[in-house]
């Protein structure tokens, strides 16, 4: 199963420069790295991120975070994945940019399986 990963193209800079991927402040804060499914995560964009430029839209391989990934539920008690420890780059199967448009909102056409 493919669960993705909304995040700064800094952020990824950084999780480059370390060999993991940590987290987005709001994960460090929560103390789990948010994640969406495909289903999820136009949503997800929309309401977090709306008007962020220079985002980029991560496809992780669900099945090879083990046990430390957990769904729990979360906004309208949809069962959203979220990773518990750190996340290692080579879960990543794609990195995208996540394109915005005039009005702020982001563009998915072509970017989910």
């Amino acid at each position: 199963m493919k669960i993705f990963k909304i995040l700064s193209t800094l952020q990824w800079a950084e999780a480059q420069k370390i060999g993991r991927f940590l987290g987005a402040p709001v994960d460090i804060a929560d103390g789990f790295i948010h994640f969406s499914t495909a289903e999820q995560v136009e949503e997800t964009a929309h309401k977090h991120f709306r008007g962020q430029d220079g985002l980029l839209l991560a496809t992780v391989n669900a099945a090879s975070l083990g046990e430390a990934l957990r769904y729990e539920p979360s906004r309208g008690g949809q069962l959203f994945p979220h990773l518990y420890g750190s996340m290692p780059l080579d879960a990543v199967e794609s990195l995208q940019p996540l394109p915005m448009q005039a009005d702020g909102y982001h563009r998915f056409a072509g970017l989910l399986p």
